[in-house]
């Protein structure tokens, strides 16, 4: 009974591991990326000027901005410089922008308006990651779902390897399918709890959304009533018609400081500024905490000058949906951290995309001596190369599409994206016309150049190249670069093996008593 509860678990394993590893590379991909977003757009947007920060002075020329040109509108929004965003940004309702919603880039020094262009940067990937470019909420529902399947892989994979730990101690090099299977098993426990935590808290993100039967039965459709008895209601005053002046932003800002010097102010939330009853709220970055706390902040209410600590109540189901949201996301880890989170992420890719060529490999080997492939095989084999190989050229191609294009182009943001999906469809051709090894080795050998030549497109580009952006310690361009650069080596590596023919590994030599039994085998035929 008991085998039979281990063999159909890796059953399990197996076959949902192949239904939906595609989709997972990506999303493991793209949401590994995510964590350094704001470094992507910063390389994405080269016309951002890097300076110094000074938060108060920043600020004073937002306040200045917005109030020559929001003056009349009812909420103004502003975005901080700091070391991952050199720019301000600035929003109101109103206006001629989408949705009824303008947004605008100042210079953090001079308080100007910047023109950069214009570009999704690491919003596509970080979108993509859970939206899958797919209309609301189909793939978010998708991306869950296929969440949910990689929770189940973990689980039957723990239950099929009774030996899991003694075989992330032994790796085989040059063994073939072996030598896949021990780096499979060996990455896979190796950030084993990292991936748990990963896959499982996806799917308390979307909880509600997922699993709304409950919701439903108790407030009907009134769904708003839930979220407002969870996080609790946003407290807002009502505009009193009376003007008054907005008080000075940076000496708000210097008195948060005192009441909270370790904080770090990045968002601040101006309802109903010129009103008498005008409030600001001061919100940080929330690393002083892993659960994010929703609707947090140093609010100051005009109407009576007064200045607090304003938060919504939190409760322990508020306390544990912010904290499985504060790890996933990250935003709480420093640098150190986020580069552990990044590698984690990578080693969750690599275990998706290793299980993907084993499934394959282990099938093959029964067809080589036959040298036909049965379509099935075959079809699997042009989709591991599209989704894994595939996938990695259409993002390089994506930020030579950046460099590349011109500034001025209408809807150049749309045209980036365009090219990633044309070069990614592309790579599912050419896997179609070519051998399952050439195409490999060919993919990766172009992914290899265009990752290595991003450093030198964007110097010849934008003039901020890798002596430059050393040089002024402007480590978010020089980190892309770098490695962009590193992405580039490693694939070739990568390249060169697939590109060589494969090397035969010896067969032994039967031992005495099989020989035997072979030999007395052959006479009793004779």
């Amino acid at each position: 009974m008991k085998e039979g509860f281990r063999q159909a678990m890796a059953w399990l394993h197996t076959w949902a591991g192949l239904i939906f590893g595609w989709l997972l590379f990506a999303i493991f991909l793209t949401g590994t990326m995510s964590y350094f977003k704001p470094e992507i757009t910063r390389w994405s947007q080269p016309e951002l000027p890097v300076h110094a920060l000074d938060t108060p002075a920043s600020l004073a020329k937002a306040q200045d901005y917005l109030q020559r040109h929001a003056a009349g509108a009812p909420s103004w929004f502003i975005q901080l410089p700091d070391p991952r965003t050199p720019a301000i940004g600035v929003g109101w309702r109103g206006g001629d922008g989408p949705r009824g919603f303008t947004r605008k880039t100042l210079d953090a020094q001079t308080g100007e308006e910047i023109q950069p262009r214009k570009t999704l940067g690491g919003d596509f990937f970080y979108r993509f990651h859970f939206e899958l470019e797919m209309p609301y909420p189909w793939g978010r529902w998708l991306a869950t779902f296929a969440a949910l399947m990689m929770l189940l892989g973990l689980v039957t994979g723990i239950i099929t390897h009774k030996k899991i730990f003694k075989e992330f101690f032994t790796f085989r090099p040059g063994k073939g399918q072996r030598s896949w299977l021990d780096g499979h098993n060996a990455i896979g426990v190796l950030v084993l709890p990292f991936h748990l935590m990963i896959s499982y808290s996806s799917l308390v993100i979307f909880m509600y959304m997922v699993m709304p039967a409950s919701i439903l039965a108790s407030y009907g459709s009134d769904q708003q009533g839930f979220f407002n008895e969870v996080f609790g209601p946003r407290e807002t005053l009502k505009a009193s018609g009376e003007a008054a002046p907005l008080p000075d932003l940076p000496t708000l800002y210097a008195k948060v400081r005192q009441q909270a010097p370790d904080s770090r102010i990045i968002w601040l939330d101006v309802q109903r500024p010129g009103d008498r009853n005008a409030q600001v709220t001061f919100i940080s970055d929330g690393h002083e905490r892993i659960a994010i706390q929703r609707g947090a902040g140093w609010r100051y209410d005009h109407a009576d000058g007064s200045l607090a600590w304003s938060a919504r109540p939190e409760h322990a189901p508020g306390i544990i949906a912010g904290g499985f949201y504060g790890l996933h996301m990250g935003e709480f880890a420093g640098p150190l951290l986020r580069w552990l989170y990044f590698f984690f992420g990578l080693a969750g890719t690599a275990v998706i995309g290793t299980g993907l060529v084993m499934w394959l490999g282990k099938r093959q080997l029964k067809h080589a001596k036959s040298g036909v492939q049965p379509f099935e095989l075959r079809l699997v084999e042009v989709l591991n190369i599209a989704s894994m190989s595939g996938l990695i050229l259409a993002v390089a191609s994506f930020f030579w599409a950046n460099r590349l294009l011109p500034v001025a182009l209408e809807g150049r943001a749309d045209w980036e994206v365009n090219v990633f999906f044309g070069v990614w469809l592309t790579a599912l051709l050419h896997a179609l016309l070519r051998k399952g090894r050439r195409a490999w080795g060919e993919q990766l050998a172009l992914a290899a150049l265009l990752w290595a030549g991003l450093p030198l497109l964007n110097g010849i580009t934008t003039g901020q190249g890798l002596n430059r952006s050393l040089m002024t310690g402007d480590w978010a361009m020089a980190g892309f670069d770098l490695t962009a650069l590193g992405c580039g080596l490693f694939l070739a590596w990568t390249a060169g093996k697939m590109l060589r023919p494969p090397v035969q590994a010896p067969k032994r030599a039967p031992k005495p008593a099989k020989a035997a039994a072979a030999l007395n085998t052959e006479a009793e035929a004779g």
